[in-house]
């Protein structure tokens, strides 16, 4: 269960949790109302890296949901943050992936494009993937070039359904390779505490709203946060109640999660106007 009073800020999944594909899920819209009436901070984490935060605040818009681009944290951000901190100016890269990930490598000069002596092959999402991509990446990492993934997420969630995702392209350059890559991703706990700095909140106090137990509400639990799965993407309610990872709440979709919250907020005002009738009272010997 989770205790709603307490928490000052949420951090949401976007795929399979907001939306699925271009369209809004239940109770989406709502609970960012919500939100914001409460005056509860909230941003959006995603280890989707195929688009730039501008993109995403614009997706979101066109779906009526309005969440600012400096609110949106994507695992190609924090690829370039941890990237920038180990590798020095000038770096060669080789990108397997899409406009996020290009832009969150190189819109400062940090590092170079190269796909013949790269240092280092950065792999994401990479919706137009070519036999050729594969082929340049893998003969770099063999030549030395170190490999580095943005998220293992082996599945995408589409309006179709489950497609390939950023970690279906890493087992294929594993395969290729016989090389692990460092994964910055959830669900290591980076983009999570990151989040949480900005929006200026405890990580005890940041609720985690995720489809994936895998990365969501493992990495939720890496951070020391609590976490509610919503059945309206990846994981599965069985898979939830059997599974070693566990989340402190389970619901069908936001709009659920929603209603609980609403009544935990109503419960607790009543018993602060209880106490305040209560304490007001005054008792005078007969």
């Amino acid at each position: 269960m989770i205790a709603f009073t307490t928490i000052k800020a949420v951090l949401f999944d976007m795929d399979g949790v907001l939306y699925r594909g271009n369209q809004p899920l239940a109770g989406a819209r709502e609970l960012l109302a919500f939100l914001d009436a409460q005056g509860i901070g909230y941003a959006c984490i995603t280890n989707n890296a195929s688009m730039t935060p501008a993109q995403y605040e614009a997706k979101l818009a066109r779906m009526g949901l309005n969440v600012p681009a400096g609110r949106v944290i994507t695992s190609a951000i924090a690829t370039g943050r941890a990237l920038r901190a180990m590798y020095p100016r000038g770096t060669r890269v080789y990108i397997v992936g899409m406009e996020g990930l290009r832009e969150a490598l190189l819109q400062d000069g940090h590092f170079v494009e190269d796909d013949r002596t790269a240092e280092l092959v950065v792999q994401g999402a990479d919706f137009a993937l070519t036999y050729s991509t594969l082929r340049a990446a893998t003969l770099l990492i063999r030549a030395g070039a170190r490999f580095i993934a943005t998220n293992p997420d082996r599945t995408f969630p589409s309006e179709e359904g489950l497609i390939p995702g950023a970690g279906a392209i890493t087992a294929a350059l594993v395969a290729a390779t016989d090389t692990q890559p460092l994964v910055i991703g959830k669900p290591a706990p980076t983009m999570f505490l990151v989040a949480a700095e900005t929006l200026g909140a405890p990580p005890a106090a940041v609720l985690v709203i995720g489809d994936r137990l895998d990365t969501d509400i493992a990495g939720a639990a890496a951070a020391g946060m609590p976490a509610a799965l919503v059945l309206t993407g990846v994981s599965s309610r069985a898979e939830a109640e059997a599974g070693p990872t566990r989340p402190a709440a389970i619901y069908a979709d936001l709009g659920a999660l929603l209603a609980d919250w609403r009544a935990q907020v109503a419960l607790s005002s009543d018993r602060q106007l209880e106490e305040g009738g209560e304490a007001g009272v005054s008792h005078t010997p007969a």
